[in-house]
């Protein structure tokens, strides 16, 4: 574009600039200032040239022009000439100057202070001849003059310094001039800058214009304004101007004569504190104050050290300020005050440690706060000083580590992160820190509030755990002088039972720990155990982390960083377990992560890492390290009492451990102990202790019931039993947790000792000692009896050599079973001894000798009766566990009827087993009917999926069946027209079956059923009999001429149901049957019958009337 393009397009916006909405304005602006980054000459010209020709042109105007102008400067200042930074200079200094001093508009005058001050980074000295004209003797200077001037001290020191003694040698004459206040701040604020630039210019002298400068050719000018400022305006009653003296003195003090500083200190300090009093906002304050004793020390002052009882008062009063004030500075203000406290360490350390230390003595809650924040940052800041004063400052931190204050742990926390990184816990004393930081992180994780704030912090980021957590872990792996202090010491604190909640951050420190010893070489990995007799022992670390990781999500994951410590510590714990871990573990791992604390199956989980375990106790194969490991698992069962889960676990791993061993002694040893010390009131302590046995008796059968049976007989138990009826309130509940898990221990061991030794021992070993027990009414030890003949006959069942063992007992445990089921209330569902007693009899049922008639039926009549007359399963919410009781016992009831057809796979045993079912099936009360039609749908399935028939035979019950089942399609609950539709689907089938149909073969006008089943799930009786009909019809079309005269019969029968909708579905079906199949009734004669059962069963239709009336 050319330049009068560019003009052209300069003016067109600039005309637009007067727009009254405000977005159009700094829109135009935007604009001015993208045109000038490409042509910056032209439109910076174009600008002075508009503000020059629209002298009229309202100020908020020329201040957006201005804006504009400072933003294209700001990056294109070099590219000026000369004559356009002058032009510029003069038009800037014109709109800065128009107003009076008491008519300031300081929107446009800061507007063209900020042109100055961009055009002053390129062409200072064209700026400072220009800003010096406007400095008249004898005349107060323009506000805005004084402003400039300050800002460009700042901009650009090199440039502004050496034109500092003009300046000055202007300004200070008028200085007792200036009367209004807002004169007298706009000077403190320029000198205040006028300091800072000089500053700044003498600590740069190797890259500064003129080297030769020193303080002294400002001091005496300074000196000038300190005096003025100090004692006349200071005392001003304006609280702004006082800050701004205050602000101007901090770096004006630096600047002083060094026996002029000495001789103000006693009044000048003094002055600044007593402002402490009068000013909320402090943060002026401390930062001059902190510049007025950089000054002081640097000149060596012995004024100060008189001063000091004061200033420490004063500035530990500040520090304890709580940080949750309103006021936005108070954190600026700390930092202030502290390097305040840091100025003080480097010249009087001894002095200022004998004031803060014995404030760490005090019970309150700011004074030790804030004390130990300056005691922690006289740590980090002021470390030569604070060398040899570390074994004081140790021992101060005793009453510190006793407050439980929030607020006061994590100050002592932070204290102690710095004691790390200078060296102080290498010192005597320095292990107590290192325990006081994991027993912070060992507390349970702090609760969020409900509903935290939007822009609120995470309470949890702050709490005391959490910050400790962040501290041990940034201690280990960042301060490299703490290794060897670390290391191995943190490994006593994985066993003691009050840091459990420390695992996770402990183990993963531990790994990182353990990782940069193994860089550095084998020597100083490998643990002596001689010298570190604190330290646990490489059983004791293997048994601790392998439980906690039973609970892999617990306390942030501890399983996960459990697992890596262990897999990392292998050469510390064997030398042949390294290759096993290396590949193990990260398994492991990888199956922690595809998980959830949600989604992770326990039981899998558990049984992983004992396979973990029974493999590096193979690898091992050395009877003493088992041995060992053993006790120390032992040992540790107290430290899990309030975790029973993991309690649990451990008992796995120490039958799994014993199982190991090849020394007889040791495990009967270890299994009495068991015995003895077992808490039997805990649940899941009796489960724990019976799973123990269980795993032993894999590899030690014979000792382990040997053992078993040794405790029944002792001293010890008769002696427990006997202090247990000294309490005759609790003695024989007591005594039947003892037995009870006796009794478990006797299930488990049957269920897991080999198949080809249990059966030598189950019924003069095992059963024995359990039979004995069944005249109990304890819930719990019904429970744990009924749990372990249900271990015992499920072995027996898996046992290769079942099919020839004779089970002499099998009658008597079904009895008993029975016995157990009938004493459960009939129409409520409490415990799963039902569930558990039906289980067990489906086992035993398998078992040689067979059960006669008579027990079958009392079998299958008892627990029909146990399960169908329960109330309606719970739908509520709160009722899930409840559910899940009730359908696991459905199940076990369908195991078990299934297992008694399985017995007699022929039509007769299916018609009893439907014969047993028929009352419920006919039951008035709707979920009787529901679960009777499931169970009856349940066993046609399995009838026919297991059919095999070798000859082609009649099925000579499926008349009764279907009639039974069919009038049910119409029935008031919609699952049992379903279950109906699906048993009388199944029966068809069998049918084709017996007529040598194969099983894959699919019937067409069989298949209709399945198609009808969604017209049952209508309520409309109009849809609801059409259905029937139509079921009618294929049951015509599929069913014998033999079948029909009792399908008929049992049809009749069916008219009678109290149920209104089965009776009018049993005679539409009646009907269609008639229609369908009349031909072939007439044909073979039974007319004359079908009359005679229209009339007997008229006759009992109204006799039912009768009755019921």
């Amino acid at each position: 574009m050319t330049e009068s393009s560019i003009k052209k397009l300069a003016s067109t916006l600039l005309d637009a600039i007067t727009d009254k909405d405000p977005v159009v304005q700094e829109q135009v602006c935007s604009a001015l200032c993208s045109l000038g980054e490409v042509r910056p000459v032209e439109t910076l010209r174009t600008c002075e040239e508009y503000l020059r020709q629209h002298d009229k042109l309202a100020h908020p105007y020329r201040a957006a022009v201005l804006r504009a102008m400072e933003r294209v400067l700001s990056s294109r200042a070099s590219e000026l000439d000369k004559d356009t930074a002058s032009t510029i200079i003069l038009l800037a200094s014109s709109e800065m100057t128009k107003t009076k001093v008491q008519d300031l508009v300081w929107d446009w005058q800061q507007a063209a202070s900020g042109v100055l001050v961009a055009v002053g980074r390129q062409f200072i000295s064209k700026v400072m001849e220009e800003l010096l004209r406007k400095l008249h003797p004898g005349t107060l200077p323009h506000c805005a003059v004084l402003h400039t001037l300050a800002s460009l001290s700042v901009a650009n020191a090199f440039g502004v310094v050496p034109f500092l003694p003009s300046v000055l040698s202007s300004l200070l004459p008028v200085l007792g001039m200036a009367k209004q206040d807002t004169v007298r701040v706009a000077f403190c604020s320029a000198l205040q800058r006028f300091s800072e630039g000089a500053l700044e210019y003498l600590a740069n002298l190797d890259r500064a214009p003129d080297p030769t400068v020193r303080k002294d050719a400002f001091a005496t000018d300074i000196f000038s304004a300190y005096d003025v400022l100090f004692h006349q305006w200071l005392q001003s009653r304006e609280a702004k101007l006082r800050l701004a003296v205050v602000e101007a003195l901090g770096p004006m003090s630096h600047l002083l004569p060094s026996e002029s500083l000495e001789e103000q200190l006693p009044k000048l300090l003094p002055g600044i504190l007593a402002l402490y009093k009068k000013h909320s906002e402090t943060f002026y304050l401390s930062k001059s104050l902190g510049q007025i004793l950089e000054a002081a020390v640097s000149v060596g002052s012995r004024t100060l050290e008189t001063q000091l009882d004061a200033l420490l008062a004063a500035l530990h009063s500040q520090i304890c300020v709580p940080v949750e004030s309103s006021s936005p500075l108070v954190m600026s203000n700390q930092k202030e005050v502290l390097r305040c406290f840091t100025v003080l360490a480097s010249s009087l350390p001894d002095r200022l440690l004998a004031f803060l230390l014995p404030r760490l003595d005090t019970s309150n809650e700011r004074t030790r706060v804030g004390t130990l924040q300056v005691v922690r940052h006289v740590i980090n800041s002021a470390a030569a000083q604070m060398e040899d004063k570390k074994p004081f400052i140790l021992s101060s931190m005793r009453l510190p580590l006793l407050d439980t204050n929030s607020k006061v742990k994590r100050a002592v926390v932070q204290v102690i992160s710095a004691m790390a990184h200078h060296g102080y816990l290498e010192q005597p004393g320095g292990e107590v820190m290192i325990e006081y930081i994991v027993q912070q992180c060992a507390l349970p994780p702090e609760q969020e509030p409900e509903k935290p704030g939007p822009s609120s912090k995470d309470p949890k980021a702050d709490s005391v755990r959490a910050v400790s957590v962040r501290t041990l872990y940034l201690v280990s792996t960042t301060v490299d002088r703490m290794s060897h202090v670390l290391w191995p010491y943190l490994l006593q604190f994985l066993t003691p039972v009050r840091f459990t909640g420390a695992l996770t951050p402990l183990c993963r420190s531990l790994v990182h720990l353990a990782q940069k010893r193994q860089e550095a070489g084998a020597d100083t990995f490998l643990i002596q155990y001689d010298t570190h007799a604190s330290l646990p022992s490489p059983y004791a670390v293997t048994a601790r982390l392998l439980v906690v990781s039973s609970s892999p999500y617990l306390g942030d994951g501890r399983g996960v960083a459990a697992l890596r410590l262990l897999s990392v510590l292998h050469p510390n714990i064997h030398p042949l377990l390294g290759q096993h871990w290396e590949t193990t573990v990260p398994l492991l791992l990888g199956y922690l992560d595809e998980h959830t604390e949600e989604t992770l199956p326990q039981e899998e989980w558990e049984e992983k890492l004992l396979m973990f375990l029974r493999d590096t106790l193979a690898i091992v194969s050395d009877n003493a390290w088992i041995c060992q490991l053993s006790l120390e698992l032992c040992r540790q069962l107290p430290c899990y009492d309030e975790t029973p889960q993991e309690k649990n676990f451990l008992y796995k791993c120490i039958g799994t451990t014993l199982g190991a061993a090849s020394s007889k002694e040791v495990v009967r040893k270890h299994l009495q102990e068991l015995l003895e010390t077992a808490r039997y009131q805990e649940e899941a302590e009796r489960e724990g202790l019976a799973c123990c046995f269980g795993i032993c008796a894999i590899s030690h059968l014979e000792d382990t019931l040997a053992q078993l049976e040794d405790f029944v007989r002792s001293e010890v138990f008769r002696k427990s039993i006997g202090i247990l009826n000294i309490f005759k309130d609790r003695s024989e509940n007591e005594v039947e947790k003892v037995k009870s898990a006796l009794i478990l221990c006797y299930g488990h061991v049957a269920a897991r000792a080999p198949q080809e030794l249990v059966l030598a021992k189950v019924e003069s070993d095992i059963l024995r000692n359990i039979c004995q027990h069944f005249n109990t009414k304890d819930p719990a030890l019904k429970l744990c009896l009924v749990q372990s003949v249900c271990m015992v006959s499920r072995a027996i069942c898996s046992s290769t050599q079942a099919g020839s063992f004779h089970f002499t007992r099998k009658a008597e445990l079904v009895a008993q079973m029975m016995e157990f089921i009938r004493a459960e209330p009939p129409d409520s569902l409490r415990t799963p001894i039902r569930k558990k007693a039906m289980l067990t009899c489906t086992y035993l049922v398998s078992v040689e000798p067979a059960l006669d008639e008579q027990a079958r039926a009392d079998v299958i009549r008892g627990c029909l009766h146990s399960v169908m007359a329960l109330l309606p399963e719970p739908e509520e919410e709160d009722g899930g566990c409840q559910k899940s009781l009730y359908l696991e016992t459905l199940h076990a009831l369908e195991g078990l009827l299934t297992s008694l057809l399985q017995r007699n796979m022929t039509p007769q045993g299916l018609q009893i087993m439907i014969e047993h079912l028929s009352p419920w099936i006919k039951s008035p009360r709707g979920h009787e009917r529901a679960r009777a039609l499931g169970l009856s749908a349940l066993l046609l399935r399995h009838f026919l999926e297991q059919l095999r028939v070798s000859a082609l035979v009649p099925f000579h019950n499926l008349g009764l069946l279907v009639g039974l089942f069919s009038p049910r399609c119409a029935d008031l609950w919609p699952a049992t027209r379903q279950e109906a539709v699906d048993c009388v689907y199944s029966l068809l089938y069998l049918q084709l079956g017996y007529e040598g149909f194969s099983r894959d073969y699919r019937d067409d006008v069989a298949e209709r059923l399945l198609s009808l089943k969604d017209g049952l799930v209508h309520p409309d009786p109009t849809i609801l009999f059409h259905t029937c009909h139509s079921i009618g019809q294929i049951i015509a079309k599929r069913l014998p001429p033999d079948q029909l005269i009792s399908l008929l019969l049992t049809m009749f029968e069916a008219l009678g149901d109290p149920e209104k909708n089965c009776s009018r579905a049993a005679t539409v079906m009646i009907n269609c049957l008639l229609q369908e199949r009349g031909g072939v009734l007439q044909e073979k004669d039974y007319c004359g019958q079908i009359f005679l059962l229209c009339l007997k069963t008229g006759v009992r239709i109204w006799q039912k009337q009768v009755l019921r009336e």
